[in-house]
């Protein structure tokens, strides 16, 4: 769950930053406030649809790709990866209050400059997610102990608990650290 939890975040905040560029960039698409809801849209379609559909067109397309050149066969692979992003890109405007003016300026170039986000997204996401990680991790540390502070703290351990410390400390559960002691 933590882990979808850093990944959704962090594409969230790295597709607004695209849907912001893609208002500014280009006159004919109007994002403005609408960008929070269809940065949801488009981290939903990105994490769950793009696979899919890349998988998909990928299959349909391998069936013929030894008939083609290795030039058309690269043609293919981007053609279909302009696909994908474009039926993403539509997605998140029919489903957000995205305005779109113009087929060529609203329909073809903001898949590009997506793909091209999502490529530098690609290259950075590692360390990324692992800062939105620590972050997750602290967030959820200080909820711990408000949590471990409001417990009673005059209850002893279970003998279950004090073994697993026990086993923690040198990787030995009790009977394993019984049989030793028995050799030596």
């Amino acid at each position: 769950m933590k882990s979808w939890v850093v990944r959704f975040v962090s594409l969230y905040a790295f597709n607004l930053v695209v849907l912001w560029l893609i208002g500014l960039l280009l006159p004919p698409v109007s994002v403005g406030w609408a960008a929070l809801w269809a940065s949801v849209v488009l981290t939903l379609a990105t994490m769950l649809l793009k696979p899919l559909l890349t998988r998909m067109f990928t299959g349909m397309s391998s069936k013929s790709a030894g008939q083609r050149t290795k030039f058309a066969e690269k043609l293919v692979q981007y053609g279909t990866v302009f696909v994908v992003e474009l039926i993403i890109w539509v997605l998140t405007v029919w489903l957000s209050g995205v305005n779109v003016g113009g087929f060529f300026w609203g329909y073809v170039i903001p898949p590009i400059i997506l793909l091209i986000g999502w490529v530098i997204y690609d290259r950075i996401d590692d360390t990324v997610e692992s800062h939105a990680g620590a972050i997750y991790d602290k967030a959820g540390a200080s909820i711990g102990s408000q949590k471990a502070a409001t417990t009673d703290a005059a209850t002893p351990p279970s003998p279950a608990a004090q073994a697993g410390a026990r086993e923690l400390k040198d990787g030995l559960t009790d009977e394993q650290r019984r049989m030793l002691d028995e050799l030596g």
